[in-house]
């Protein structure tokens, strides 16, 4: 069964250029442009892995990060961010995303990282 993953990121191009990556790794990829669309898409239908930007308009992906935690425990969270100061404020939040990962990234990148946050998901709930 393939793993679905949610983007939510306000550039539509790197939201298509992670979307292609993923769905060329097998997995089945849905985005949305910011975070309350993303709340709105997590709360239709289950999703394995939030791959999100921290700086988004409406909700930003700190924010989206803290409700998505809360609602899904179990789900994956990872955020995105071309800022170093929002890099750090993310790892604040180090118990809530399993990756975070700087802009501008490769293909092999993003691809490596999703496959460790879901790595760590899978170990991290079984039992």
């Amino acid at each position: 069964m393939a793993t679905r993953i949610l983007i939510a990121e306000d550039d539509k191009a790197v939201r298509e250029f992670i979307g292609r990556a993923l769905r060329l790794a097998g997995h089945e990829v849905a985005s949305v442009n910011d975070g309350l669309a993303a709340l709105e898409a997590l709360r239709a239908k289950p999703y394995d892995l939030l791959i999100s930007d921290i700086m988004m308009p409406g909700l930003d992906g700190i924010s989206l990060a803290l409700k998505v935690s809360k609602e899904w425990p179990d789900m994956g969270i990872m955020l995105m961010t071309g800022f170093s100061h929002e890099r750090q404020r993310a790892h604040n939040l180090d118990a809530l995303s399993h990756e975070v990962i700087s802009k501008p990234f490769s293909l092999k990148e993003i691809t490596e990282a999703v496959q460790k946050a879901l790595t760590v998901r899978g170990r991290s709930h079984t039992g």
